[in-house]
């Protein structure tokens, strides 16, 4: 983004987030029946920018196009939105962002204002966006530590855990989610952390590395929400930590072990199956379909990176007691087109994953440098939600900053989704309703080559509006 361009975003965001009021001078209606509202466009020349409000009308209109919003229907209540606390992003929070830094981790976790962000996954020990290999208890080659006696979290105390407790302070709702990329090499048919599986020996030994690491972490002021038994189980990367672990293991572990472990000692952490990409639901609902595991299997998380996000209903429809969370999904250099990325991330994450019954939406790394980076393997041209300048300390908000805003800074934890029409007209939306104050959320993204005008229908009442090609507006109304 040219400076300028940059220059202008900050401004919007200013307006749109953070309540400065002189952009808006003169724009926004005298108080009354009347719906506030946001809009990104395609074009980048509005990003989050409050518009002028919307008249609140009586009866309904007889627009062609209708999104009819029914609060009376409710579904799964909402966590939050947020991205990854990986080692990348912790090191540039901690050490890059010099002065600025207080002032940025308000406006990403922070509400007034802020982005209000409250669904944060956390790699337990390295990912592919580490400096180094690592797990929190690594043994020399040959060596084991069954009762995990060398356990430690000290490389978490460097840069990981201080920014989880910054943020924390800012926002004391945030919801973490540990998912390990690999146990200790000692506990694989590797010895290593790269590839390979769990040996059946040491599934105890795995279970206490998730309790030590739930406790630990409580025990440092930063609580575990939620853990996944493993990042990405399908898959075995070569050149950073991974694990194959397929439905059988994964539904003695959790149902034999992990959750045993959890429920006589106390540890609160839900247990999330799966931590994948929605183009194999049939491995989540094998684990499901074991009748010890499911008995600890809170929900199923999913990635976006195969398949498509109507899976995530499938699978509820199967097992409607289970939730479901969305935990991991990364832009990139490989989709440089602002105004695609605009539509894939408001459409298959905040509106088709939340139809898909998601509690919770997190993107991939919360922060990332301009060279992709730091990293040790995997994706060397992934995008965080902001880049963080190694050299200047300079802030670009990407795409994803304005997908994750149009939900983040309005739906509040404890929501509830809320039932609306969507695919009308070449519009997508997802309505929810705050649970403090009763405001209701319609995000609507206009997928058609032009602008469509439609209509709102709730309680006998419409609200009328216009909304580009390509852009996403988040209206809100008490």
């Amino acid at each position: 983004m040219k400076r300028g361009a940059l220059r202008e975003s900050l401004i919007i965001v200013c307006t749109g987030l953070l309540g400065a009021c002189a952009y808006n001078t003169g724009r926004i209606t005298t108080p009354g029946a009347v719906a506030q509202a946001w809009i990104t466009t395609a074009d980048q020349s509005r990003l989050l920018s409050r518009q002028p409000d919307v008249l609140i009308k009586s009866g309904p209109d007889a627009s062609s196009v209708v999104i009819d919003v029914d609060e009376g229907t409710s579904y799964q209540e909402i966590v939050g939105f947020g991205a990854a606390m990986t080692d990348a992003s912790a090191y540039l929070i901690q050490h890059k962002l010099g002065a600025q830094r207080d002032a940025i981790l308000h406006e990403l976790f922070g509400r007034n204002p802020g982005l209000g962000l409250s669904f944060v996954r956390v790699p337990m020990g390295a990912s592919d966006f580490s400096t180094h290999d690592y797990s929190y208890d690594d043994m020399p080659a040959g060596q084991t530590d069954s009762a995990l006696a060398h356990f430690s979290l000290d490389e978490d105390r460097t840069d990981k855990l201080p920014a989880l407790k910054a943020a924390l302070a800012i926002n004391p709702q945030l919801k973490l989610v540990g998912s390990p990329w690999s146990p200790p090499g000692w506990m694989k048919t590797t010895g290593s952390l790269i590839q390979g599986t769990l040996r059946r020996q040491f599934y105890d030994s795995f279970a206490e590395y998730f309790r030590k690491f739930v406790e630990g972490y409580l025990a440092e002021g930063v609580p575990i929400f939620a853990v996944t038994l493993q990042n990405e189980p399908a898959y075995e990367p070569k050149d950073y930590p991974g694990m194959r672990l397929d439905p059988p293991a994964r539904a003695e572990v959790i149902g034999r072990h992990v959750g045993p472990l959890f429920a006589t000692t106390g540890v609160q952490a839900l247990i999330l199956d799966w931590d994948h990409n929605w183009d194999l639901p049939s491995s989540p609902l094998a684990v499901l379909a074991d009748s010890a595991a499911r008995k600890y299997v809170n929900a199923v998380a999913w990635h976006c990176y195969a398949g498509d996000v109507n899976v995530q209903d499938n699978v509820h429809a199967a097992y409607p007691a289970k939730d479901a969370y969305f935990t991991e999904c990364s832009g990139g250099g490989w989709a440089p087109v602002w105004a695609d990325n605009l539509k894939f991330f408001v459409g298959k994450l905040i509106i088709g994953s939340t139809r898909g019954w998601a509690k919770g939406v997190a993107l991939w790394n919360l922060a990332l440098d301009e060279n992709a980076g730091p990293h040790l393997g995997g994706c060397g041209n992934c995008r965080g939600v902001i880049t963080i300048n190694s050299s200047t300390g300079v802030v670009t908000r990407n795409v994803e900053y304005y997908a994750l805003g149009h939900a983040s800074h309005f739906v509040r934890p404890g929501a509830h989704r809320i039932a609306s029409t969507t695919n009308v007209g070449g519009l997508q939306s997802v309505a929810f309703r705050n649970a403090d104050d009763g405001s209701k959320v319609l995000i609507v993204l206009n997928t058609a080559l032009a602008e469509v005008s439609f209509a709102v229908h709730f309680a006998g009442k419409s609200i009328l509006y216009a909304l580009p090609a390509g852009a996403v507006v988040t209206l809100r109304w008490s």
